[in-house]
């Protein structure tokens, strides 16, 4: 099917093209003819012949660029050329067989302008290269289909296996874990240094305290 809808989009886009590019050479030749003759231009004159010329480059660059089939290349390069290969053989009876007189939005369109100049013979050998690119004979290649993308995402999360007994023992635990954080006070259990006792009237507290023994006071006197 793809090879059929290329050999019709060939049929059309070779007539279409012989067009357009004889309305963009023809209404060139005439502005640019004109601004010698006055000798001042106007650019705004190119707009409407460019246009002209450049639908046609599109056309003929959708053509032999888009690998879809090379019927459709092959056909147009062979429509353009024969005009041209003709005039080989009889010359004159090609440009007789050219329709002459017609006009297209009042402007005249020589149809023979494009096939005495060359540009047909040009633009269809173009085309006809296009067609010997062996890829382009090749169907596009079928998009691998892998098991990850035919195999639906999972969005369910994980199922929580976690049980009772997969906590640690009391007792299993080692000789380096840290000790627990305190404020520093004694233990309950740890014995205390007794208070000193009175003895008499004196209070502990009466005295100043007394350092070093009995000899060293003697000494120091």
């Amino acid at each position: 099917m793809r090879h059929l809808w290329s050999f019709l989009a060939g049929l059309v886009v070779a007539p279409i093209t012989w067009v357009l590019i004889t309305l963009g050479q023809d209404g060139s030749g005439r502005t640019v003819n004109r601004w010698v003759e006055i000798g001042t231009y106007s650019t705004p004159n190119l707009i409407e012949p460019a246009v002209y010329l450049g639908v046609a480059g599109i056309l003929l660059g959708l053509l032999g660029t888009l690998r879809i089939s090379p019927l459709g290349p092959l056909v147009a390069g062979l429509l353009l050329v024969i005009p041209y290969v003709g005039l080989f053989i009889a010359p004159f009876t090609v440009l007789d067989k050219i329709p002459d007189g017609w006009k297209v939005l009042g402007d005249p369109l020589p149809l023979d302008q494009p096939v005495r100049n060359g540009t047909l013979f040009l633009i269809g050998l173009l085309l006809l290269m296009a067609t010997f690119s062996v890829q382009r004979w090749r169907r596009w290649p079928a998009a691998p289909s892998t098991g990850a993308e035919l195999t639906p995402a999972d969005d369910t999360s994980p199922e929580n296996t976690f049980t009772l007994g997969d906590w640690p023992s009391s007792g299993a635990r080692s000789e380096q874990d840290t000790a627990p954080l305190t404020l520093g006070y004694p233990d309950v259990n740890t014995p205390t240094e007794p208070l000193p006792r009175r003895s008499g009237t004196e209070s502990p507290w009466t005295a100043p305290p007394r350092y070093g023994s009995a000899s060293d006071s003697t000494d120091n006197r």
